[in-house]
């Protein structure tokens, strides 16, 4: 329900270039980023939640939502996307978003991403509340604190897997040297070290999915979303992916040296078994979070 996934890919591929292209403007003009609208994301007066860790800044769940409500459209075929939804995710984990198509989970990871925002209730992200943000607030705390990978994979048709991995540090004007370090280490890190040079239309479709996953890893994010990250591939395939999420999340680490944490939306059941915790979604109303074994 609410922006489709492969929406949701341009959208953000759009609005991280727009977000790098007006943050290298801000630079030139004053020096240093600038924040605007209401401020919070750049040290402005964003709301955040009470601070738990001693004094580091981080809270103890990367996600809250609050008594989410989200409906498009009105009268008699007005679409209830979610209904009083509340969850957290704690940091660290890899949290499953289950529930069949339209269910609502395309909506949760959209009002998380900042792509939309609740008719009612609350999302905090990383400690700030969404709403307290400004536009390019947004845009920053997307390029910059988030990481996407959709079933669409959306990645730049014209660009290879190296340039596609690279975007979002080629934004932060990351120098060539360090950039192409931390591009190679991603590529082979999902194993795509030999097809660095060719563009995705040259990929199967394991491949971009992986290329993307590298992607939204490349500026360190401290928080995944993932949309039906396997819902284009076969079974052993989109095992793989899956298999390849739950080691970023234990291996990789955040800007602050923290773990990865992971929200995947899938209505894949073969999949659940590698997450830390399952809920379920269904009609737009959140139904018993249960917890599987941990496979660490």
């Amino acid at each position: 329900m609410g922006v489709p996934s492969v929406e949701s890919g341009f959208v953000y591929v759009n609005d991280v270039l727009s977000c790098g292209l007006r943050h290298d403007a801000a630079e030139s003009r004053h020096g240093e980023p600038r924040a605007e609208g209401r401020g919070g994301y750049w040290g402005g007066t964003g709301a955040t939640t009470e601070h738990t860790d001693g004094g580091r800044g981080l809270t103890a769940h990367m996600v809250e939502i609050e008594d989410v409500h989200r409906t498009y459209g009105r009268g008699p075929t007005a679409v209830h996307a979610l209904r009083g939804v509340s969850l957290t995710v704690p940091r660290g984990e890899l949290v499953a978003v289950r529930g069949r198509s339209g269910s609502g989970k395309t909506t949760l990871l959209n009002l998380v991403g900042g792509l939309d925002a609740p008719d009612s209730g609350r999302v905090a992200v990383d400690g700030t509340d969404l709403a307290s943000l400004g536009e390019q607030d947004v845009l920053a705390l997307r390029r910059d604190r988030i990481g996407y990978v959709f079933q669409s994979f959306a990645l730049l048709p014209v660009l290879t897997a190296a340039e596609n991995v690279g975007v979002p540090l080629r934004l932060r004007r990351t120098p060539a040297a360090e950039r192409e370090e931390r591009v190679a280490l991603l590529l082979a890190l999902v194993g795509l070290s030999e097809h660095a040079a060719q563009r995705p239309g040259e990929l199967s479709g394991g491949q971009q999915q992986r290329v993307a996953i590298a992607r939204a890893l490349a500026n360190r994010p401290a928080l995944l979303l993932a949309d039906e990250p396997t819902g284009q591939l076969d079974a052993e395939t989109g095992h793989g992916v899956m298999e390849l999420l739950r080691a970023v999340v234990r291996d990789e680490k955040g800007p602050d040296g923290e773990g990865v944490t992971a929200l995947v939306a899938t209505h894949d059941e073969s999949l659940l078994d590698l997450a830390d915790r399952v809920v379920e979604l269904g009609d737009g109303v959140l139904r018993e979070p249960g917890r599987v074994s941990s496979p660490l």
